[in-house]
């Protein structure tokens, strides 16, 4: 009858919830300041938290599957991750 659900999906969920409302909180802070500096400095420091969730999101994932897939897997996944990472921040 219940469901038992697993401390990875749990980690990854909460890093998600974190992220999600953090997200709404920097929201709420634009609508407060009313003020385009004081929210492009906001937003600014909010980019470097959704790079590290990622990060620490897909670490989570890939630890909880580590019984199930190779490193050479892992390696490639870490570096495909960076490439995303890469892209998106180069200028």
């Amino acid at each position: 009858m219940f469901h038992l659900i697993e401390k990875t999906i749990l980690g990854m969920a909460f890093l998600r919830m974190f992220s999600g409302s953090l997200e709404i909180f920097v929201a709420l802070m634009f609508i407060k300041y009313n003020d385009i500096e004081k929210a492009l400095v906001i937003n600014s420091s909010l980019a470097l938290v959704g790079p590290i969730i990622l990060l620490l999101t897909t670490t989570i994932g890939l630890v909880g599957m580590a019984e199930k897939i190779s490193i050479t897997k892992i390696i490639w996944v870490f570096g495909g991750v960076a490439c995303i990472i890469y892209g998106v921040k180069s200028n």
